[in-house]
């Protein structure tokens, strides 16, 4: 299994968590760190501009999914 077909899988599993839970995975629960890990591994890779386009497309994508969840104080 090569890195693409892992990543891609790592993917799958971090988009379809973000979808039925909606919110991103986080690190006050232990199930969730192995997620959270590889999303801080990606965007760390990302702002270093190290990631290749198709994985940049994908992951900032991903990272919209996540922001659209994220609520917003009505009263500010």
């Amino acid at each position: 299994m090569n890195r693409l077909v892992q990543w891609n899988e790592k993917y799958k599993v971090v988009w379809d968590f973000v979808m039925q839970n909606h919110r991103g995975p986080s690190r006050h629960r232990q199930e969730e760190h192995a997620m959270l890990n590889w999303m801080k591994f990606n965007r760390k890779k990302l702002n270093k501009d190290e990631m290749d386009a198709y994985r940049k497309e994908k992951f900032l994508a991903l990272k919209a999914l996540i922001h659209s969840f994220n609520r917003v104080n009505q009263y500010c």
